[in-house]
């Protein structure tokens, strides 16, 4: 699991510089709490990379979780 992180954060990096122009160009409403900021920082775009990871997690946990109990059924 731990050789798949590496590749999953090059991923994540990937997705979001491909994505990033668009996800700034969306027109959102005029709240300032839905405004899209660029990233600051290295620390933003690591904070943002273990964020995606994380949730990549939980996802395949709650799919093995799934399988699991479909198998013992």
């Amino acid at each position: 699991m731990n050789d798949e992180l590496p590749e999953t954060i090059e991923d994540s990096l990937r997705i979001l510089e491909e994505n990033l122009e668009i996800l700034e160009n969306l027109d959102l409403e005029d709240s300032k709490e839905d405004e899209i900021e660029p990233i600051l920082g290295l620390y933003q775009l690591f904070d943002m990379t273990e964020d995606v990871s994380e949730s990549s997690k939980i996802k395949r946990a709650e799919s093995n979780l799934i399988k699991r109990q479909e198998e013992s059924l």
